[in-house]
């Protein structure tokens, strides 16, 4: 009998393995896809945004579900940071918290992590996809046929249902859920939002807009985002995605550092002879992006002290969010009644989840992968007790 095995090879499954392997007992990870941590790889490619380096209160608040406090405070920013650089990866804070390897990538960070898991003896078996359930074994669809473990502890990282080429299907709902354990629909977060754009602003496709504040319901954040042939997407549109996915009204400002008044005064002169674009440049000193969006979502202008209050709350016309699978990551996933403080499925003993399969949201910047990695020490050391009580 295996004593542990993890399903899914990204952060949380990973991580969940290096705690059960720090037992000292035999660790199986099976992973789907033929490399594992397909979803951090492609998500590093930018630059791997591993923490945040800020205080507990506001890091903690990012996060929209109290249960992960424990293991928040147990695996934080600073863990997270103090982990990669005991696995020799050089880390530096950009101006606005956010923690990179001064490299950037992904790739050297899991070939080293990869490694010393290698040492302490976990196995990654590639090309294993998880099948269900065969009785109270695990099935495997693997390179050499049909396969079924007996673990004495299980750790299930499978993901959300955002990037399934990268291996987050969802594929597992249904088996759980046969099972009789709680699942909550899917939906998408950290996501852009569709746009049926007029033909004017074709031209300013595929451009940044910067310099403006992002508001929805009681959030208000400042960020760029990018306008898109499909909508606008970008760090600070997934900043506000969540309260306007619940349906809060998303409007910008496209002049958070001048007040409506100071506004109001610098257009008081009216166009005059310039057109209205010329007008609105030297007036309010915007780029063509932003002339271009007040032109687009505050038509017919108004004029006068209107027009200043429409620069400071332009609605932002949209026909609802991007599809779960264009999504950076997802709401949803198994409910909080449904495990132990110990992320054990009640309705399955001896069975932990972890990372994006747990009913949890919260914006990027850190803050995902963060939980991710939390959520997975948090289960593998349960695991741990759970088929090796000697090595509590």
């Amino acid at each position: 009998m295996t004593d542990a095995l993890v399903i899914g090879a990204g952060p949380a499954g990973l991580m969940a393995a290096e705690m059960l392997a720090a037992s000292g007992r035999r660790v199986v990870i099976a992973e789907a896809k033929p490399t594992p941590a397909r979803k951090f790889l492609m998500a590093g490619k930018s630059g791997l945004n591993l923490t945040k380096d800020e205080p507990f209160g506001p890091f903690i608040d990012r996060y929209d579900a109290p249960g992960l406090r424990p293991m928040l405070e147990a695996f934080g920013a600073d863990a997270v940071m103090r982990w990669a650089r005991e696995l020799g990866i050089e880390l530096f804070t950009g101006s606005t918290g956010r923690v990179f390897p001064v490299g950037m990538k992904a790739s050297p960070l899991l070939r080293v992590w990869i490694a010393r898991l290698s040492a302490n003896g976990a196995e990654l078996r590639t090309r294993w996809r998880w099948a269900g359930f065969d009785g109270d074994g695990f099935a495997f669809e693997t390179p050499a046929g049909p396969q079924v473990l007996h673990p004495r502890a299980t750790v299930l990282a499978l993901g959300g249902a955002s990037w399934p080429r990268l291996g987050s299907d969802a594929a597992w709902v249904p088996w759980l859920e046969a099972r009789g354990v709680g699942i909550s629909p899917f939906r998408p977060a950290n996501m852009g939002f569709r746009i049926r754009w007029s033909e004017h602003m074709r031209r300013h496709l595929g451009r940044p807009v910067k310099g403006v504040a992002l508001m929805a319901g009681d959030r208000a954040e400042r960020g760029e985002f990018v306008l898109s042939e499909r909508g606008v997407e970008g760090g600070g549109v997934y900043a506000v995605s969540r309260p306007v996915r619940e349906g809060a009204e998303f409007r910008l400002d496209l002049a958070p550092d001048r007040s409506v008044e100071e506004i109001a005064a610098q257009l008081s002169g009216g166009p005059g002879k310039a057109t209205v674009t010329t007008w609105l440049r030297k007036a309010l000193r915007f780029d063509p992006v932003r002339i271009a969006l007040l032109q687009e979502w505050g038509r017919p202008l108004p004029g006068g002290a209107e027009l200043a209050r429409l620069v400071k709350t332009l609605p932002v016309r949209h026909d609802g969010p991007r599809p779960v699978e264009e999504a950076i990551s997802t709401a949803g996933g198994v409910r909080w009644d449904a495990v132990t403080d110990e992320l054990e499925l009640k309705a399955l003993p001896g069975v932990f989840v972890s990372g994006e399969m747990l009913d949890w949201e919260a914006p990027t910047g850190g803050y995902l992968l963060t939980a991710c990695l939390a959520t997975g020490r948090h289960a593998g050391v349960a695991a741990a007790r759970r088929c090796c009580p000697a090595a509590g």
